[in-house]
């Protein structure tokens, strides 16, 4: 059976939608917020990698540890998360993804990966455990019956 990664179009396919996702997200008044510290010159890509990891393609170089850090501390967010999600599920559209069941996967992932994984430690990024390998994700997974390996 083919990855989720492989229906996206592999690395292309996924830099296509980072690349959309990441124009959206600086264009909305809530999301852009956490970027407002500035971001690598190469996100894009290296998200594209990471999404990649994640829906059965090829180890990247991101430590999920860091990922996680970067992303709590913050405090609840949820008109931020669902903000993202929006943004995400546009950009699927800008990025050619208008298909289910891939868009649905997709779309279920993202949604997932921003209220679990990216929002689980609000209150200090300190306490983020060592050692975190990056969530994968596939035609079968559901946030309810994911399990972290």
């Amino acid at each position: 059976m083919q990855s989720v990664y492989e229906a996206a179009g592999g690395l292309p396919g996924l830099t296509r939608l980072a690349a959309a996702w990441h124009e959206r997200v600086l264009a909305d008044e809530v999301v852009s917020h956490a970027f407002e510290h500035g971001y690598r010159a190469d996100h894009t890509s290296r998200l594209a990698g990471y999404w990649g990891e994640a829906l059965g393609g090829p180890p990247s170089e991101i430590d999920e540890t860091t990922v996680v850090r970067m992303h709590s501390g913050n405090g609840p967010h949820e008109e931020m998360d669902r903000r993202a999600i929006a943004c995400f599920d546009e950009a699927l559209t800008d990025a050619g993804f208008t298909t289910d069941p891939l868009r649905q996967v997709l779309h279920d992932y993202f949604a997932w990966a921003t209220t679990t994984t990216m929002s689980q430690y609000h209150h200090s990024a300190d306490d983020v455990p060592s050692g975190l390998t990056v969530p994968r994700w596939s035609w079968t997974s559901t946030a309810g019956e994911y399990r972290h390996e």
